[in-house]
């Protein structure tokens, strides 16, 4: 089977619209790939993170990662910085990289407009994305349109490698994940639904209690009109909602909409309200599972095993290639 690498950092909490862009596509993928995941705490600290918070992130993605869906016998999970290849390997990226072209990456420029200081991390950790992904000879990347740049900069940096120092590295495809679940804020519909949106009742996020999910669908954006009716465009809120139920239920829209007519808005949120409690609760209660037993961990220790054994074999190559160390 061909090999699909995917990173998340564990900075905030995991977001309805994150789970179903990317967690349950992860679960689908797993059947079909062989998958690595990988909590790529190195990148969350290009920024300032407080430890504590950091630590206790990292196991939570981790359990929700499996919470989820995501099986370790068929799929690898790991952390990043548990892989001292990864550090290394991108040190090497960097080495290649040319300072243009990280200058012109989008992330970068966006996260260091008006400030005065930033980390200089923030400019070179394409590189060690790349690595992140080139260690396991990567086939495919699943990423969005915010990361495709990124991977488009692993490709080139791939190539470069090989040009001067021989055919070491997988140059990975990139795959866009498929679209009709882009899920967006409850608050403003014509935005995606994000962790760091100021108004929280826009957000739900995957550890919300019922209470919390139904007081933030009740109080969804929605019209005047009254119809449940899919038109993205006239009417995105009544769409995104119709959307969410239709993922998490299987039902697909139009038998929704049938289901909802000449019922209003109540009936209708609390119809989709029913559908996302019913899908998460199991998903919740599997998680909190997780935190308090040492499966978990059982499952992240076999999981740096597995990867530093992959990542130490290419990084050997690479750096032979290059001329470190000494010949043996």
């Amino acid at each position: 089977m061909k090999t699909i690498f995917s990173g998340v950092q564990p900075t905030g909490i995991v977001t309805l619209g994150n789970y179903i862009g990317a967690f349950r596509q992860f679960t689908e993928l797993q059947h079909e790939y062989e998958c690595l995941f990988c909590i790529v705490d190195q990148h969350a600290i290009t920024v300032r993170q407080d430890p504590a918070e950091l630590t206790k992130t990292i196991r939570s993605l981790a359990a929700i990662y499996i919470a989820s869906g995501i099986d370790p016998e068929k799929a690898l999970l790991f952390i990043q910085s548990e892989v001292p290849a990864h550090a290394q390997a991108g040190w090497m990226m960097q080495c290649i990289a040319y300072i243009g072209e990280l200058e012109r990456m989008t992330q970068f420029k966006d996260k260091s407009e008006g400030k005065d200081g930033v980390s200089s991390a923030l400019l070179t950790y394409p590189p060690l994305m790349a690595a992140d992904i080139l260690l396991y000879n990567t086939a495919i990347v699943p990423v969005g349109d915010d990361q495709k740049q990124h991977v488009e900069l692993t490709r080139d940096l791939a190539e470069r490698f090989n040009s001067r120092y021989g055919e070491v590295l997988t140059i990975p495809e990139i795959r866009v994940p498929k679209n009709g679940a882009r899920i967006k804020s409850l608050q403003d519909p014509l935005k995606k639904m994000s962790k760091s949106d100021p108004n929280k009742k826009g957000t739900i996020l995957l550890l919300d209690s019922p209470k919390e999910i139904e007081k933030k669908i009740k109080s969804a954006v929605t019209d005047s009109d009254g119809v449940v009716k899919f038109d993205v465009k006239n009417k995105p809120g009544v769409s995104n909602l119709l959307t969410i139920e239709s993922v998490l239920s299987g039902v697909s829209i139009d038998d929704l909409v049938v289901k909802y007519n000449g019922l209003g808005y109540g009936a209708f949120k609390a119809g989709v309200a029913e559908t996302v409690i019913g899908h998460l609760s199991p998903i919740q209660d599997r998680y909190y599972e997780l935190l308090e037993s040492s499966v978990l961990d059982d499952i992240l220790d076999e999981g740096a095993v597995r990867a530093n054994s992959i990542a130490s074999v290419t990084l050997g190559k690479m750096e032979a290639a290059m001329g470190l160390g000494r010949k043996r």
